[in-house]
């Protein structure tokens, strides 16, 4: 009987994710987009993030594994590097990106249900880990919002099994680097509560309880009602603004629903309305905000229960805000459940990671992909100010009808604390757009953001990242220039033989190169403290002085040391060499030529020679030429190679 109640729950279970996988027949991608399985990540990621970097960082966590290793995936290359480590568990903390790109982070893992008190934040650009004072008391699941001024809300977090949630929000400032309690607003929220900044300035907390709240984050804070939600509760579903005021929530729920509702809080009373349902119920899911303002919803479990693994949603399903119904979208391969992640990344795709025991990873190429070329951005500011008109390079103005910034995402448990969009008014110019930023932090925190343009088919470009409203982080500190403290040899006589120069000193790098009077030689590179160069003959055939430097590759060049090259030394020796014409010979002394047999010898510097000419019987010495003259003996001295002539004649 167990084994066939087994048969029957597998049945079951295939006959659910089946169901769950569908797709509209014939479809293409232009209609329900494409899933693209890629390189598969070193773990099941439990923390993503979109870093104005261009990079995607990651962290895991759960099953006895650590927060304490993120990593940097390339969306282009798909390769992961590790990244410096905050030095503890950060596995169920909170997060937000603050105004200069630094990622915020609050609270930990010490084990479940008991929270870390430690904040911090992490420089993408320095790749560098900064501690921060510690927040009221430990938090497990808490929600960080960045707010209008740059300063970020944090909530809920459960403290320790004992104590239950920290009930006491908190504003990190950043300016001072101080926490601002807000000891009048203290409340026993969800963990991981949804948090959206509200067009007022105040916190809006769309669920996951179905009584909704804002929270005034002015003084010691307070909150007040806003309404009460038709669709209950719902954990584990998701929240996401989709214009300014303009609150979507989906999903959640046990069993899960496929309801959805929306609020406008730009309306005197807000009240929440019911919307289409999505075509499947599901929780533990992750919704996306698309650039053309669409959403985008992945994942999730259908089946009842905290995470049921044996109903798996794979179809996604898209959103319009224009007629508030549900599309479905292509099925995804791998199930997406509780940990699991999606976020928009800067080309339009979307990234769909992690689950738990799920390192399998994909990519959603959305409809508009598929719907002809995109255009192009050639050119941004870095950053632009509130209210400020700023100038869009593109060759493709004319087909431009849409600007979207969306905020990089922040995602964990099936909520992401850090996106959101805006749409931007503008005009077209002689070589692109003039676009106008958001008008203050209220509409559009400080931060960064994606900037797209998009035609006519709402088919965007690939998105320039830009830094709206707030101070970039000063860049790293340039690596230290090389130094040279030492040359081997640091002399060669001119004339003289290639060699190898050795070169010793200080910040030295692969691809440093010795420069010989300021042009590079080959060098190999022994440490960080020696390099070796190869010096041909032809750099010191010439006395002088040789200045040699070292580069490095990013630029930075050392100071000169001097390479003296000097003059050849004197000859120690020279050569006498005597030629004879007639019958007679010529002797040396000191000995050494004997001239018939013997006509040429080499002397030391300086060695007078005496040559004697002997003519022959019935012959006569007719005289010398060349370094010596007359008729009698010759005296040379050798200061140099010298050549004598003896001349004999018949009687």
């Amino acid at each position: 009987m167990r084994h066939r109640q087994s048969v029957l729950l597998i049945s079951a279970g295939l006959v659910v994710a089946l169901l769950c996988t569908v797709t509209p027949s014939a479809a293409q991608p232009d209609a329900v987009g494409q899933w693209t399985v890629i390189t598969p990540l070193p773990y099941f990621p439990v923390h993503t993030h979109m870093l104005p970097t261009g990079q995607v960082l990651i962290w895991p966590g759960d099953g006895g594994v650590s927060g304490n290793d993120p990593r940097s995936w390339d969306p282009a290359t798909q390769s992961v590097t590790a990244v410096s480590k905050p030095g503890y568990d950060t596995f169920c903390s909170g997060h937000a990106f603050l105004a200069d790109g630094s990622l915020f982070v609050a609270g930990g893992h010490i084990q479940n249900g008991v929270g870390l008190s430690r904040a911090s934040t992490y420089n993408p650009f320095s790749n560098t880990w900064s501690p921060l004072p510690d927040m009221n008391a430990g938090r497990w699941y808490p929600t960080t919002t960045t707010l209008a001024d740059g300063d970020v809300l944090v909530v809920s977090g459960e403290v320790d099994q004992t104590t239950g949630v920290n009930t006491l929000p908190q504003v990190f400032q950043v300016g001072t680097g101080t926490w601002r309690s807000l000891t009048n607003a203290q409340l026993g929220m969800d963990l991981y509560p949804h948090m959206l900044l509200a067009p007022n300035g105040k916190l809006f907390n769309p669920g996951p309880s179905a009584t909704t709240r804002e929270l005034d984050t002015t003084g010691s804070g307070a909150w007040s009602f806003v309404a009460t939600r038709v669709g209950g509760y719902r954990g584990y579903g998701s929240a996401v603004m989709y214009a300014p005021g303009k609150v979507l929530v989906m999903g959640g729920g046990d069993p899960p629903t496929s309801s959805a509702e929306v609020i406008d809080l730009n309306q005197a009373s807000p009240a929440w309305r019911a919307v289409s349902s999505m075509q499947f119920a599901r929780r533990q899911i992750n919704a996306v905000l698309l650039p053309d303002g669409k959403v985008l919803v992945t994942g999730g479990t259908s089946g009842p229960g905290f995470n049921d693994a044996t109903a798996p949603v794979f179809a996604a399903e898209l959103w319009d805000p224009g007629t508030e119904t549900w599309s479905l979208m292509a099925s995804a391969s791998v199930p997406r459940l509780y940990h699991s992640a999606a976020l928009l990344l800067p080309d339009g795709r979307v990234l769909s990671t992690g689950g738990n025991g799920y390192a399998a990873t994909e990519i959603y190429s959305p409809p508009y992909l598929f719907k002809g070329p995109r255009p192009v951005i050639t050119e941004t500011p870095a950053s632009t100010a509130y209210g400020q008109s700023f100038f869009v390079q593109t060759p493709d103005a004319a087909s431009v009808r849409r600007v979207t910034i969306l905020r990089l995402s922040s995602v964990t448990h099936a909520f992401n604390q850090n996106q959101r969009i805006n749409e931007l008014s503008f005009s077209s110019i002689t070589g692109g757009l003039s676009v106008t930023a958001p008008g203050s932090g209220t509409a559009a925190p400080p931060g960064h953001y994606m900037l797209f343009i998009l035609d006519g088919n709402d088919v965007p470009s690939v998105a320039r990242i830009i830094q709206l409203g707030g101070t970039a982080p000063p860049p790293p500190p340039p690596p230290p220039a090389p130094t040279i403290t030492a040359l081997s040899p640091s002399s060669a006589a001119a004339g003289g033989p290639s060699f190898t120069l050795t070169v010793t000193g200080t910040n030295f790098v692969s691809g440093s190169v010795v420069r010989w009077k300021g042009e590079g030689r080959p060098t190999t590179f022994v440490s960080t403290t020696q390099l070796t160069a190869a010096i041909a003959a032809a750099d010191i055939a010439s006395p002088g002085t040789a200045q040699v430097t070292v580069a490095n590759p990013d630029g930075a060049v050392s100071g000169a040391l001097p390479f003296t090259i000097t003059s050849p030394p004197p000859p120690s020796s020279f050569t006498l060499t005597v030629s004879k014409k007639g019958p007679g010979s010529v002797a040396s002394s000191p000995s050494g030529i004997t001239c018939g047999s013997d006509c040429s010898q080499t002397y030391g510097a300086g060695t007078s020679v005496i040559l004697t000419p002997t003519p022959n019987k019935n012959a006569r010495f007719a005289g010398w030429s060349g370094a010596c003259s007359g008729t009698g003996t010759c005296s040379v001295t050798m200061n140099a190679a010298k050549s004598v002539s003896a001349t004999f004649a018949a009687k």
